[in-house]
């Protein structure tokens, strides 16, 4: 298997798709095996050692509702040519191809990537960053690439991890239309003519095909970025802000969201400019880890 062949592979995972529901257990697998490719040289993963893990994974950066389903990503993704499941014959398979958990955990089956692929790794260590840097930025929204890598205890402070170009008329319309400023805490600094600390975010994700337009933007502060990407509040249709009932904290969650619970955002400087009720639904439904606190 040449290099170009493994990248493919890795560029062409099959993931589960109904509608544009999120399903990121393949690639949040394949980024922790890559951590255990370059921590511990390991090859094969036994699953009741990673299942955990995995779930962790899932959970966080994953579909909530769907994070204990690690045994699915475990045992198909021998189907995209790049993986292997050991002692595979001595399973049950069930009606749709699949296998049960309990099996894999009673049976110590492990798995991991095949081993030209494994050996290609070794011998090009760079190929880490590239797989990891194409997975990313196919699958999450730049603003949680680096707690990604840090969880699956990646290092790649070596290697150069590459992004995608994103349409820099985004960011500057969304900007415009709320006026340069945090449209949750107001945050507005400005250096010169520079503005500071303020993104546009994709209220439904770039990377699942969310529009560069700004009806699916929000202008936000760095750190409000940040916690919409990883799920701790999101807005209902009337732009009201919901924080999540899983965050907790004390001076900083007050800070940061529970002042905010309850309120409307800033709105726009034009009513065209309001957010997409099909992308706030999206965003409620794949990246909100639900329920909402009370209002």
């Amino acid at each position: 298997m040449t290099k170009e062949e493994i990248l493919n592979n890795f560029q062409s995972l099959t993931v589960w798709k109904s509608g544009d529901r999120r399903a990121p257990h393949k690639p949040l697998l394949v980024l922790l095996a890559l951590g255990y490719f370059q921590n511990h040289d390991q090859r094969l993963l036994p699953y009741k050692m990673i299942e955990k893990e995995l779930e962790r994974l899932l959970e966080e950066f994953g579909t909530p509702r769907n994070a204990g389903n690690t045994h699915y990503p475990f045992w198909r993704l021998q189907n995209d040519g790049m993986w292997e499941v050991e002692n595979a014959d001595a399973l049950t398979l069930n009606s749709s191809g699949g296998v049960r958990k309990t099996e894999l955990r009673n049976k110590d089956i492990r798995a991991g990537f095949l081993p030209e692929v494994y050996n290609l790794l070794k011998e090009q260590p760079s190929l880490v960053s590239q797989i990891c840097s194409e997975l990313l930025d196919a699958h999450f929204p730049d603003t949680i690439h680096e707690d990604i890598i840090h969880e699956v205890g990646l290092n790649l402070e070596d290697e150069a991890v590459t992004r995608k170009p994103r349409d820099p008329n985004f960011r500057l319309s969304v900007l415009e239309a709320y006026e340069h400023r945090c449209a949750v805490c107001d945050f507005d600094v400005r250096i010169g003519s520079k503005t500071i600390c303020i993104e546009a975010a994709h209220i439904k994700w770039h990377s699942h095909g969310g529009p560069d337009d700004v009806t699916n933007g929000l202008a936000l502060c760095t750190m409000h970025h940040k916690l919409f990407d990883l799920g701790a509040f999101t807005v209902d249709d009337e732009q009201q802000f919901l924080v999540s009932e899983k965050v907790i904290g004390t001076d900083g969650f007050d800070l940061w969201l529970g002042r905010f619970h309850g309120d409307r955002i800033s709105q726009p400087v034009r009513g065209v400019y309001e957010p997409g009720v099909d992308y706030i639904a999206w965003n409620r439904d794949q990246v909100f880890k639900s329920p909402s606190r009370v209002v």
